[in-house]
Formats: structure tokens, C-alpha cells, sequence
């Protein structure tokens, strides 16, 4: 198989880069990913995680992926792929307003992590395994610097957007 790349972009700060598939290590998720594509929503910036943006989405894959090429200590240019339940996410702790979770049985959570440093465990839930299932291979640069904008000037009005190359 050809290697096959996605655009993760921040569309109103027009920042971009460019992701490579790990089709060898992650198989399931990034056929589930590539289908689905093009996905954008409102973009978070982690509470826990540290260097880490995300965005929800319906569950789009006919089945949820097996935990395949998991980590808890994802590094700079990692996209990881998460799921939850409307319930885990659903306390007002978390700071979502009800469109992003409530109704959907199951919310994905498709992350960048832009920086060192992560350690995905949570004080309500504890250990959060997510799946690599791309690597930025170029832009995570400006990439980073727009994520940092985003974590000190907000993410209000922001979407973040994943593409087929």
C-alpha cells in the first residue's frame, strides 16, 4: 500500500500540516479515519494531557477499533484516537456544551499532541490509552505555535480539521 497523508489544519488561524497514516501499526483506525474523512469540529485544548488539541466527533466507523498501537505518553506530531462514552465526558467538569456529547453513545476524540511532555491519565477515569495512528511529518512547527496561541488566547470560534492529502 502506497503511504497515504492527511492535513490537520486550525482553520481560522490558517495553519496546517502535513500527517503521515500508520497504516502499518494501526491498520483498523486508519481505515475507520481515512473513510470518514474530510472530519472537522470545535477544537479543545487539554486540561490534562498538557500539549495536546482535539476535536469530538460522532462515532463514524461501523465497528471501534481495537486498541492497536497504544500509548499513554504520546510524543510531538502524534494523532491519537480516543473513545468514550457520552457519559464519561458529560460532567460539567469537562466543559463541553451538549451538542459536543450528549446523545452520541459514543464520542471519538481525534488529538494532535504538539509538544513533549503528555501523560494521558485523568483524575476521573485514571489511565487513557489512545492510538497512534499518524505522525506529522511536516508544518508541526507553525503547527505548535498556533496550538500555544490557541491554549493562551482561546479556542472560541476555532475548528480543527482533518483532510485527505
Amino acid at each position: 500500500m502506497a503511504d497515504r497523508f492527511v492535513t490537520v489544519s486550525l482553520d481560522k488561524r490558517a495553519v496546517r500540516c502535513t500527517a503521515k497514516l500508520l497504516d502499518d501499526r494501526a491498520p483498523v483506525t486508519c481505515a475507520a479515519v481515512w473513510e470518514a474523512l474530510p472530519l472537522g469540529s470545535d477544537v479543545y485544548h487539554a486540561k490534562y494531557a498538557r500539549n495536546e488539541i482535539y476535536a469530538l466527533f460522532p462515532a463514524f466507523a461501523a465497528e471501534e477499533p481495537p486498541l492497536e498501537n497504544p500509548t499513554v505518553t504520546p510524543i510531538p506530531g502524534d494523532l491519537c484516537y480516543f473513545t468514550f462514552s457520552d457519559t464519561e465526558l458529560g460532567t460539567s467538569s469537562y466543559g463541553y456544551d451538549e451538542k459536543a456529547v450528549r446523545g452520541r453513545r459514543t464520542v471519538v476524540d481525534l488529538a494532535l499532541f504538539y509538544e513533549r511532555n503528555n501523560l494521558l491519565i485523568n483524575g476521573d477515569m485514571g489511565w487513557i490509552p489512545g492510538i497512534v495512528w499518524g505522525t506529522v511529518v511536516d508544518g508541526l512547527d507553525r503547527m505548535a505555535e498556533a496550538c500555544q496561541d490557541l491554549w493562551r488566547a482561546g479556542a472560541i470560534g476555532e475548528t480543527l480539521s482533518f483532510r485527505r492529502e
